[in-house]
């Protein structure tokens, strides 16, 4: 039996059933969820969010819930902090942790640690520039392959931003970037951790998002928006599913069954984004909920597999 503490992290595409499964795996074995969503953060977006019901986070504590307004900016640092500090206080009570969320980013973050790398050096940076400006990219390409082979074999020879970066990295610290991103300190390794990503068929997963948007606006998200319509609302805030179309249509860009069919569409691409992203983490469990009869048989997949090795 693993003398780790465990965290387990139920993942999946938009609109799939993440909450509801983590939800009634929480009650369940006494878990806490720990959200790792990128707009439940906001206090003032409910309904464009998803957010869980009153009842609900009554029911089972939910961390990184309604922690800032839309006017703020927040980012992946921000969030792996607010995180980990939630995980040791779950921990510390005795309970176990339930990540919940769709942000694969913010899951790799939190599993593998931020790789900050160097400070910026503007003096180095303008000069390596230069040299591609006279030479061209290829030139600082074949530079990179010398510092650091296994960093160059993962970038486009054509992506200056990040050749430049590299380069900038190796240059100031002495070491190749490649050996500092496995310096980074994350969650894998120190915990017992089990990761399950929901999906289903392609079909079945369009419908659920359907259903959802219709759900969004009958439930009043244009009135939503609107409330919020006169913030300054942060960049991050301002360019997220549900806010911005509905934005366009308050501001007479466009007519509301356009805004509501571009939701719809965005959101499908978000969730492929969304797919491919857990489909190149290998060490994700997939579990297909259309090839169960109902939410309890996943919930207790999902238990069986936590416990199986606990006597």
């Amino acid at each position: 039996m693993s003398e780790l503490k465990k965290i387990i992290f139920i993942v999946g595409p938009t609109a799939i059933g993440k909450s509801e499964v983590g939800f009634l795996l929480a009650k369940r074995i006494g878990g806490e969820i720990v959200s790792c969503d990128s707009m439940q953060i906001y206090k003032e977006v409910t309904i464009a969010s998803n957010k869980p019901s009153v009842q609900e986070m009554k029911d089972v504590a939910h961390h990184l819930v309604d922690i800032i307004s839309v006017e703020d900016e927040f980012d992946v640092s921000k969030f792996n902090d607010l995180a980990i500090c939630a995980i040791n206080d779950v921990h510390k009570r005795g309970f176990v942790p339930i990540v919940v969320g769709g942000s694969g980013l913010y899951m790799q973050i939190l599993l593998d640690g931020i790789f900050e790398g160097a400070p910026r050096n503007m003096e180095l940076r303008g000069e390596l520039i230069s040299i591609a400006k006279e030479k061209g990219n290829d030139c600082l390409y074949g530079l990179l392959k010398e510092k650091d082979p296994v960093a160059a074999e993962k970038i486009h020879p054509n992506d200056l931003r990040r050749i430049v970066r590299i380069l900038e990295v190796c240059m100031v610290e002495n070491r190749k970037h490649s050996e500092l991103k496995e310096d980074r300190k994350g969650l894998w390794g120190r915990y017992d951790i089990s990761i399950y990503c929901l999906n289903c068929d392609r079909e079945m997963l369009y419908d659920r998002i359907n259903k959802r948007t219709d759900k969004m606006f009958d439930s009043g998200l244009v009135d939503e928006i609107r409330r919020i319509e006169c913030l300054k609302l942060s960049k991050t805030s301002r360019g997220l599913i549900g806010i911005k179309e509905v934005l366009t249509y308050l501001s007479g860009e466009c007519e509301l069954g356009f805004a509501k069919d571009l939701i719809r569409q965005n959101t499908r691409r978000f969730a492929k984004r969304q797919l491919t992203w857990f489909r190149k983490e290998n060490r994700v469990k997939w579990i297909k909920i259309d090839q169960y009869g109902s939410i309890i048989d996943v919930v207790d997949t999902i238990y069986k597999d936590v416990y199986s090795n606990v006597e």
